[in-house]
Order: C-alpha cells, then sequence, then structure tokens
C-alpha cells in the first residue's frame, strides 16, 4: 500500500520527469480550508519544514485560507516545526462544551492562535521572514451577510449558497475576497481578480486578526471587526471564496500543494456541487501531494479527522483518534523522502 499519492499537472509532471523533486523548482505552496483535516498532513509540514525546504534561500510565497492560513502562519516562524507542534497539540486538545455561545467557542479558537503565535516576537519572525513569506485570505461580508443577528445571516447564506449555485462570479455580491500579504514584496498571485478582491500588506497591527480571520466560519464563529488597515466590516474565514484555491498561482515555476483530497473544490459553497472542480488550466504546473483513498481507508474509522469529530466523539476518543493520524502522518513524510531521493516516476 503506497500512503502517499502524488498528482501532477502536465507541465509539473513533465518537470519532474526530467529533474525529479527539487525544493528550488517550487516557488508558491497552498494550503487549503478544511478545519481538522490538515492533520492528516502534520508528518508532511514536519518533513517539509524539517528536510525539504530546510536550506530554502530564495522567496517561497505562501497562500493559504482557514486552517492552510494557520499551518503558514507556524511555516514562516523561525522555528516552523515547533510552531506547527504547538499549534497541532492546541488543536487537537481543544474541547467545546454542548450548547457554547459562539463568542465562547470563539475566545478557545482564540487561545489556538495564541499557542501557534504566542508573543509579539513570532509576529515580527513571521512578518521579517525573507524566505517563506506568508500570504493569506479572509472575506469580508457584503449586505446581510455581515448582520450580527444569527438568523439574518442564515438566510444571507443561503441566498449566497443559491446564487453561487448558478455562476461562481455572484459570489462577489456577497463576500469580498481580502488578500492579506507578505509586506516583504508582492506574491505572484498578487493581482487574482475574479471575484472581487481587496489587497492588504499584513503588519504588526493586523497580522493576529488576519490570521483569526480567516478561520473564522460563519455561524460557528464570530467575525473580526474592522482589521487595521482593511477597513471597516466583518471578516470572515477565507474558505467561503478561497476553500481549495482556482486561481492561477504562478506562471514560471512550479506550485507545491500538500493536500487532503485528490480533488479541488474552489470555495465553500462548492461543497454541495459535486460538478464544480478546480479550472485544470490553473493546475498545469501544480504538484499534489495527498494521501492515497488506501491509507485514508487503514485509518481508525476509515476517514481523516473533520469538524463533525466534536459532535460524534467524546473528547478523549477524538483526541486519541487525531493524535493516532497525526503519528500516522510520519508515513506520507517517508514516502516523499523516497520520491525525493529518486523514486518519483513510480508515483506520477
Amino acid at each position: 500500500m503506497k500512503a502517499l499519492q502524488l498528482i501532477a499537472g502536465p507541465r509539473a509532471r513533465q518537470h519532474l520527469l526530467d529533474h525529479g523533486l527539487r525544493q528550488q523548482d517550487f516557488s508558491v505552496i497552498v494550503g487549503a480550508s478544511g478545519g481538522p483535516k490538515w492533520m492528516a498532513l502534520f508528518g508532511l509540514d514536519q518533513y517539509l519544514l524539517g528536510e525539504f525546504f530546510k536550506d530554502r534561500t530564495t522567496p517561497l510565497d505562501m497562500i493559504g485560507s482557514s486552517a492552510g492560513a494557520w499551518r503558514f502562519a507556524c511555516y514562516a516562524q523561525n522555528d516552523p516545526q515547533a510552531a506547527s507542534k504547538r499549534f497541532a497539540h492546541a488543536y487537537q486538545h481543544v474541547c467545546f462544551e454542548k450548547g457554547m455561545k459562539v463568542d465562547q467557542v470563539t475566545a478557545l479558537c482564540r487561545t489556538i492562535l495564541d499557542a501557534a503565535i504566542p508573543s509579539e516576537q513570532n509576529v515580527q519572525e513571521i512578518l521579517n521572514n525573507p524566505i517563506r513569506r506568508l500570504n493569506l485570505i479572509a472575506c469580508r461580508a457584503k449586505g446581510l451577510n455581515a448582520s450580527k443577528h444569527r438568523p439574518v445571516q442564515a438566510a444571507a447564506l443561503l441566498m449566497a449558497a443559491t446564487a453561487n449555485a448558478v455562476h461562481r462570479n455572484t459570489l462577489g455580491a456577497f463576500f469580498e475576497r481580502v488578500l492579506f500579504h507578505s509586506p516583504q514584496g508582492k506574491p505572484p498571485f498578487y493581482a487574482i481578480d475574479d471575484l472581487p478582491t481587496h489587497r492588504v500588506p499584513l503588519s504588526q497591527h493586523n497580522l493576529r486578526d488576519a490570521v483569526m480571520a480567516s478561520g473564522s466560519i460563519p455561524l460557528a464563529l464570530s467575525a473580526v471587526e474592522d482589521i487595521h488597515g482593511a477597513g471597516p466590516g466583518m471578516y470572515y474565514d477565507g474558505g467561503v471564496t478561497d476553500y481549495h484555491f482556482d486561481i492561477p498561482f504562478s506562471d514560471d515555476s512550479l506550485v507545491l500543494y500538500p493536500h487532503f483530497y485528490p480533488h479541488i473544490t474552489p470555495g465553500w459553497f462548492d461543497k454541495m456541487l459535486s460538478w464544480r472542480r478546480g479550472n485544470p488550466h490553473h493546475y498545469d504546473n501544480v504538484l499534489i501531494l495527498c494521501p492515497s483513498a488506501e491509507w485514508v481507508a487503514s485509518l481508525p474509522y476509515g476517514k481523516i479527522p473533520d469538524r463533525k469529530d466534536f459532535g460524534r466523539m467524546d473528547d478523549a476518543e477524538r483526541i486519541r483518534y487525531w493524535g493516532e493520524v497525526m503519528k500516522r502522518s510520519e508515513e506520507l513524510a517517508g514516502e516523499l523522502d523516497e520520491v525525493r531521493g529518486g523514486g518519483i516516476g513510480g508515483y506520477i
């Protein structure tokens, strides 16, 4: 059984067959939304940080939404492996009591953020990192979606989902994409314009709020209000517009995408639309690393973690299960190391 699956676009595949898997050939790395699904990638993150990109000397632009943004906020710190471990431990062990209000859930999620980015020094490390450059997506709500009243917001989200089912471009009438980008320079995807997009440089005044907003799921968590430098408004989960991303990442180099699925769902509302997938042209130069179906089936419960685990398991059971998945994810890293050593022909 192979644990790791490699999915390469045509241009990426040919380059990899010609040159092998080399870290210097990638200029962008992508991180999807998906809540605790990312725990299936924990071992890959540790390997990429501790081995693959360890001696990187040229900029690597990271683009993430929600959990992907939180992961990459760890990547950008001076000790990224330790930051990733802190994030994983805090996420694994967070416990929500039944009947908690949204503001209470939000406060607990803030404690996860505090574990991932514990001090102002860590903020400065992220902002000043010239190599691993953090870029992330949040969304500013428009119209009724900006309401603080849950029934109104729920109705507005239904309207947005209905319009999105007709055409993805209609999403711009309900949410504005906000690209918070590294102050170290404009990323290659800076000019994305398939949806209304506002661009804001990250700073010491907005980094924590931007990361928090990127994971603030509508109805589940409170919005982050009036983020410094981005303007007044209610800021929510970046996955609303960019769940798995369907944008041109880079024209002139390869893109690495450690992902928990072998498919791309562009936006949050597209999860209900089986026919809507990412534009293949945007993935021509992308290498996706994801768990194989056989490996996933071998995990406890035959699946990777997801948010429903909070309701279907008690805390002790969930914590054990998530810990086992993170431990098993080292198997993905082991196979990636084999691929790096010259075995890529057997994977793509």
